[in-house]
C-alpha cells in the first residue's frame, strides 16, 4: 500500500513538472493533458500488442494498476491550471 502511494505521488510530481515546463515553453494550457493521454493509450496498446485483444488486457488490470496513471493525469491537469492562474495574475514565463 505504501508503494502504491509513493508510485502515485512520484508520477503526479513527474507529470506536473513536465507539464509545467511544456506549458511555459509552448504557451498552451491543455497540451500536457492531451500528450499524457496519448502516451498512456500508446503504452496500453503496446502492452496488448501480442497477447489477445485490447479490451481483454484492459479488463485484467485492477485499480492498483490504474492509480498511478490517474495520479499522473491529475498532475497534468493541475500543471495547466497552475500556469493558467499564473498568467491571469500577470506573471510572464519566457
Amino acid at each position: 500500500m505504501i508503494q502504491l502511494a509513493i508510485a502515485a505521488l512520484l508520477i503526479f510530481v513527474l507529470a506536473f513538472g513536465i507539464g509545467f515546463i511544456f506549458n511555459m515553453l509552448l504557451k498552451t494550457t491543455r497540451f500536457p493533458i492531451y500528450l499524457y493521454v496519448v502516451v498512456v493509450v500508446g503504452m496500453l496498446l503496446y502492452w496488448a500488442w501480442g497477447s489477445g485483444s485490447l479490451w481483454d488486457n484492459v479488463a485484467k488490470y485492477t485499480i492498483v494498476d490504474y492509480t498511478p496513471f490517474i495520479a499522473g493525469l491529475f498532475g497534468a491537469i493541475l500543471s495547466g491550471n497552475a500556469i493558467h492562474t499564473l498568467r491571469v495574475r500577470g506573471f510572464k514565463m519566457f
